[in-house]
């Protein structure tokens, strides 16, 4: 190439020269796009082509570029406090997952497309939030941040811009609420425990009420169960046993006593 150049200067000045100008237009003029890039190319100022990925062609001084990423791009939502629908102050923050769909509408139809994102982000989301209370906002943060999703979509889908999701990622209360939070959520268990010790001793008097109706239709068996009572404390060390007579047995008493003293 460089000798066929020097033979043209030689033999054809102007036609050396021009040439020369076309080769170096020419390199000057490739562009390469990666997989994951989009260029968006202006002719004169006015929107031409969207080219890439792989080898493209620009023509230098009428034409330039606005080279865009395509592949997921996640933003941080820096803390924002807001107030819920119970008007409680809460301090929360959020991440979102974007992707460029239309790399021309994302160039020409606002200034600073991820900026943009942002904005639509935080006002989204103290909308959201003035819309649930405290509870609803520590308890069903799948729903809102779906809810999130769908509204800065929406917002963004002229811009060519698609969010893949939102994410609260964290939540931060008042050190006031949290005591209050913490004494409820232990007045809650220390009512679970009662409830459940006061189930466990009615069903303890149901069994005793069972075995009582057992011991009137068969009193044989109570001084059975007496006996094995008394066993039972007989077996350990150093313990005095009182021994309950029988009602029958004092009442057999009781009348040879009587008879005794009238005869």
């Amino acid at each position: 190439m460089l000798e066929i150049l020097v033979s043209l200067v030689s033999v054809h000045p102007l036609g050396g020269l021009i040439f020369a100008v076309l080769v170096v237009v020419g390199l000057r003029s490739i562009r390469v796009a990666n997989q994951y890039e989009r260029a968006v190319v202006f002719f004169l100022g006015r929107f031409s082509r969207t080219a890439g990925p792989g080898v493209y062609f620009l023509l230098p001084l009428i034409e330039w570029q606005v080279k865009l990423d395509i592949r997921t791009i996640t933003d941080s939502v820096e803390q924002q406090e807001t107030i819920t629908r119970d008007n409680v102050p809460i301090k929360i923050n959020a991440v979102i997952w974007r992707r460029i769909v239309d790399p021309a509408r994302a160039v020409i139809e606002v200034k600073d497309v991820g900026e943009a994102v942002i904005q639509v982000a935080i006002t989204a989301l103290r909308k959201e939030i003035g819309r649930h209370s405290l509870d609803d906002v520590l308890r069903e943060q799948d729903n809102i941040s779906t809810a999130l999703q769908s509204v800065i979509d929406k917002a963004t889908e002229p811009w060519g811009v698609q969010v893949e999701r939102v994410e609260m990622k964290n939540v931060e209360i008042p050190p006031t609420m949290q005591r209050a939070m913490a004494q409820e959520a232990e007045a809650q268990r220390e009512k679970r425990a009662r409830l459940i010790k006061a189930e466990a001793e009615l069903s303890a008097a149901e069994k005793l009420r069972d075995a009582a109706s057992v011991i009137m239709q068969n009193p044989a068996g109570l001084e059975l169960r007496r006996m094995q009572m008394i066993t039972e404390v007989g077996a350990e060390q150093n313990t005095m046993t009182i021994i309950m007579m029988p009602s029958e047995f004092v009442e057999m008493a009781r009348g040879l006593g009587e008879m005794a003293r009238r005869s």
